[in-house]
């Protein structure tokens, strides 16, 4: 067993072997929200276990193909994703899921396979999580900034539910407020990918103040 960020057990036979993977045009962040809409059947069952166990799955980048699977068409992912598990599930109607889903910890993929109805699973190593690295003075704007986005989503928000940034906010911590804000610009794919690759969390926030200062936001 691993302990996962929150401190709860990560069944290992899930993170080390056949970790069920969800290939996305997008990049889960360690303390990310993850709302999905479920309805390919390789993923309805994928889920429904993970929710039942209370076990992750594994979120990855798409590199090539779409989300939803098209006859004939290749998916290839990036190796490195972010375990995610499972905070709220509701089945609205027969075939259709909708989840809520929190990042926890970042994984790279040492083998792969994929099913013969479309599920890929693989064998994946842990990452270490973000070392807790204050926001030094010369990057305090960015946090600043952070903290002014926050407070303008809740007063825009009926409910905690809504916002697209969960709590407790970590303002004063170099990996929470660059993953943060890296979720909220719109970088490409790629570029989010690779500053979620990043094991330096005070380079990664380095790097997201060059956007935002290029953009005219902090």
């Amino acid at each position: 067993m691993i302990a996962g960020r929150n401190g709860s057990p990560v069944p290992a036979a899930l993170t080390l072997q056949s970790l069920p993977l969800f290939p996305l045009g997008t990049v889960l962040f360690p303390g990310g929200l993850l709302p999905l809409r479920i309805f390919e059947v390789r993923y309805l069952d994928m889920i429904g276990r993970c929710h039942k166990a209370g076990a992750p799955f594994g979120v990855v980048s798409l590199t090539q193909g779409q989300e939803v699977r098209q006859p004939g068409s290749r998916e290839a992912f990036a190796t490195v994703g972010t375990l995610a598990t499972i905070s709220a599930l509701e089945t609205p109607r027969p075939g259709l899921m909708m989840i809520r889903a929190s990042g926890t910890r970042r994984f790279r993929i040492t083998a792969s396979d994929q099913l013969k109805h479309g599920l890929w699973v693989a064998d994946v190593e842990s990452l270490g999580d973000d070392l807790s690295v204050p926001v030094p003075p010369d990057l305090q704007g960015t946090a600043d900034a952070l903290g002014k986005v926050i407070r303008s989503l809740q007063e825009k928000a009926e409910s905690a539910d809504q916002l697209p940034i969960q709590g407790p906010w970590r303002l004063q911590d170099c990996g929470w407020v660059a993953n943060r804000w890296c979720e909220l610009l719109p970088l490409p794919v790629a570029l989010k990918q690779r500053m979620m690759e990043l094991d330096n969390p005070l380079v990664r926030l380095e790097l997201v103040s060059d956007v935002l200062a290029r953009m005219g936001i902090a």
